[in-house]
């Protein structure tokens, strides 16, 4: 049998192998031999390319060809005189590398949906006879892990202390055999979980637990799940997050997660921020926590300046405003008013041309559109021109917010922004330090009837409500720091000239 394996090249070397040639033959007595020695390439293919043998459950590590990762790219944006050689960022890029190689050798596992039942996930059944006997019954099918999956990274940091471009770099690095990828920002990430579940609860009704499906659907979606800007700000959000990270991790799924904050600082003085601990010791014990604090912000380092803001508002703001426009718009595309329908309702955009947008500050922040709402204007428009911007405080807070939550998404979008302000960028927001001593222990002083809503829906008094993050100012001056620095950062030349 074994001179006929010359007619395969692969198996010429496998020719005096007696045992594989037995373990074959023994039962494809009545086959071709074409056939066998098919088989048996097939199964050298296999072993030599990583491939899963079929009906295999459990994934399994195999060598594969070095791809590019984040160290050579480091290396590339370097020489390229992108980025400035840091010994310290260096080391925390080593650590992104290490990770990759550690994933281009990382087979994802089958992912396991719960079944449905009438209150959330169906409990096993069991048979008369069983229950007769006092025999359990089969637990449910689960996502079966290989034995090791690699570990996932936290890495936190003050504002321009290179989250993004590492990120960025690890990403787009990722090794081919990662099929499934998800990179978001962790606000919309939440805020798709919310909207997921409400489907669940309305289909289904209002008891039913969907964590798991929702889990097992995002952990299909993306074997390897990357969070900018992870955060924890509501008590929605707080009091489901455990649950849905032990739902990604059992499938799997390696998480890489950037923050303005230690694990230990998230959701601090939050409204029943106890329970929230257990979620605090997952992050710790499943992701390596590491530290940016490299004195460089690299946002500042300095760069050629476009000119896209404009400061104080004067004659010349209007034309500032029409020269960009004209210059980031479509000439094909006169000027006009667009509308677009997002979730359910109309969103105007005063004047479009091609794909940019221009916008009155309160056009864009005046009404209550919400992130998900710039969001999609992101994805619909790839500059922006925004007009009479002013300076905010606490007064304004409401404003602020809206404002900075469409920075960040311009940001992240990478789109190009123009602006007429005020004042300069860097004094649009004031500290809000004094809001507590605006509220009065006593008799509420000017608490807004939203938060007094809040305080009977939670059971607090206001002591509590005082020392909640509410009016801490904790989140808003992260969020302000982070605004800034990327206003910095949008104004400079090599941001408007990028191509993608």
């Amino acid at each position: 049998m074994t001179r006929h394996l010359c007619r395969y090249p692969m198996l010429k070397r496998l020719a005096g192998t007696r045992q594989i040639c037995y373990n074959y033959s023994r039962n494809a007595l009545h086959r071709p031999r074409a056939v066998v020695f098919a088989s048996i390439e097939r199964s050298l293919r296999q072993r030599r390319y990583g491939i899963l043998a079929e009906g295999r459950q459990q994934a399994v590590w195999r060598p594969r060809a070095r791809s590019k990762g984040p160290l050579q790219q480091y290396e590339q944006w370097v020489s390229a005189g992108r980025l400035k050689d840091d010994e310290y960022q260096r080391g925390i890029v080593q650590v992104l590398q290490n990770l990759h190689d550690e994933l281009q050798n990382y087979v994802p596992p089958k992912v396991v949906h719960p079944q449905i039942g009438l209150t959330g996930v169906s409990p096993p059944r069991t048979s008369m006879i069983d229950a007769f006997f006092g025999r359990k019954p089969e637990p449910p099918p689960t996502t079966k892990l290989p034995d090791v999956v690699p570990q996932g990274l936290y890495l936190y940091g003050d504002v321009g202390s290179g989250k993004t471009m590492l990120m960025d770099m690890f990403y787009q690095t990722l090794p081919p055999n990662i099929s499934s990828k998800t990179r978001i920002h962790f606000h919309h990430f939440m805020q798709d979980v919310h909207k997921r579940l409400h489907v669940l609860k309305m289909r289904h009704g209002s008891d039913f637990d969907g964590i798991p499906f929702v889990g097992a659907e995002l952990a299909e979606a993306g074997s390897v799940l990357c969070f900018d800007e992870f955060q924890c700000t509501d008590v929605a959000d707080a009091m489901i997050l455990r649950r849905l990270l032990e739902s990604l991790l059992s499938h799997g799924v390696v998480m890489v997660a950037t923050s303005n904050r230690h694990p230990d600082e998230l959701y601090m003085n939050g409204i029943q921020r106890q329970s929230f601990l257990p979620c605090i010791a997952l992050l710790k014990q499943r992701l390596r926590v590491i530290n940016l604090n490299s004195p460089t912000d690299y946002r500042k380092v300095p760069r050629p300046p476009a000119n896209v803001y404009h400061f104080p508002l004067d004659q010349e703001s209007h034309s500032h405003a029409n020269k960009w426009f004209a210059y980031l718009g479509d000439p094909s595309d006169p000027p006009h008013p667009a509308s677009h329908r997002i979730w359910g309702r109309e969103v105007k955009v005063p004047l479009a041309s091609g794909k940019a947008a221009k916008f009155t500050f309160k056009d864009l922040c005046g009404s209550p559109l919400s992130a998900a709402d710039y969001l999609e204007l992101t994805r619909r428009y790839k500059a922006f021109i925004v007009t009479d911007v002013p300076s905010m405080d606490y007064k304004t807070r409401d404003l602020a917010r809206r404002f900075i939550t469409f920075i960040d998404a311009v940001y992240e979008s990478r789109a190009k922004l123009v602006l007429t302000l005020t004042t300069h960028p860097t004094a649009l927001f004031t500290s809000n330090e004094d809001v507590r001593a605006k509220i009065d222990d006593v008799h509420g002083g000017e608490l807004e009837s939203s938060y007094r809503s809040l305080m009977d829906d939670l059971g607090l008094d206001m002591k509590s409500l005082k020392n909640s993050s509410i009016f801490t100012g904790d989140e808003e001056k992260f969020a302000f720091e982070r605004a800034l620095s990327r206003l910095s950062e949008m104004q400079s030349l090599e941001w408007v000239e990028r191509k993608d």
